[in-house]
């Protein structure tokens, strides 16, 4: 039993880390809605006038593209690697699980300039193939760990007699094994969605066209060539962010279930 006191001072540092988590957030919040600097527009209206002259939405249906496409294209593959990895044996399994690790271990800004050359050799430069490709594939080695994670741990038992009804390995994946791993499937959906939302070396790097920047990058635009004042930043900020929060605050049952399930365990 936690006595009386150890609970307080659990919620005391509970209440402490909030606090400290939440104070940028309350002061962009705060700067948004404030009066602008050029003395124009307060409140509501500095997100009317940061929308209107950053292009935000150009940005924003570009980044939602991006990311829906790497975020179903990257779980699928997942998923199926996953499975393969952590319900198969065959030869080299090891040696390429591994190489699906180096997609984890190296970071994107060491592999950017080469890509960069690769892709424009292919003509893929300043497309959205260009800004969409690579994220994929930095997912999928991620996505392959976590799914093969579960998949692993997951009952054997109920596989062996799906089997045994003649299910065919196809069957056995999106009947028997998909639906249970809903949790995990969820959070590694919030998780790339996250990521590729808020990537911005590959687009600063691949894409030179306005209409293919993504929202992270078209706020930086926005801050060193429209404006220098803080409250229309603050207002940019803010719309860049709200799809993420939306996004976990719709979803957020499933990845809290995911993450305390345990989904990558070996």
């Amino acid at each position: 039993m936690i006595s009386r006191g150890e609970r307080v001072a659990n919620y005391v540092i509970l209440s402490v880390f909030a606090a400290f988590a939440l104070f940028p957030i309350v002061t962009i919040l705060g700067a948004a809605l404030g009066p602008a600097d050029s003395g124009g527009t307060s409140g509501l209206g500095n997100f009317a006038a940061a929308w209107e002259i950053g292009r935000f939405d150009t940005y924003l249906r570009t980044s939602l593209a991006v990311s829906s496409f790497v975020v179903v294209v990257s779980v699928v593959l997942s998923i199926l690697s996953g499975y393969a990895f952590g319900t198969m044996r065959f030869r080299g399994q090891s040696v390429l699980f591994y190489l699906f690790m180096l997609g984890i271990m190296m970071p994107s800004e060491a592999i950017a300039v080469p890509l960069y050359f690769d892709l424009r050799s292919l003509g893929l430069i300043d497309t959205f193939w260009s800004v969409a490709l690579p994220q994929v594939a930095l997912s999928v080695a991620f996505g392959t760990f976590w799914m093969r994670a579960y998949f692993r741990a997951s009952n054997r038992a109920i596989v062996e007699a799906a089997r045994i009804d003649g299910a065919s390995t196809w069957r056995v994946l999106w009947q028997v094994l998909v639906p249970p791993a809903r949790p995990a499937v969820v959070t590694l959906t919030v998780l790339v969605f996250m990521w590729t939302w808020n990537e911005f070396l590959i687009p600063l790097i691949m894409v030179t066209s306005e209409s293919l920047r993504t929202a992270p990058l078209g706020l930086a635009f926005f801050q060193g060539q429209y404006t220098s004042g803080f409250t229309l930043l603050a207002a940019g900020s803010v719309i860049v962010a709200t799809p993420v929060v939306i996004f976990y605050l719709f979803l957020q049952r499933h990845f809290v279930r995911g993450l305390l399930q345990g989904a990558v365990r070996e």
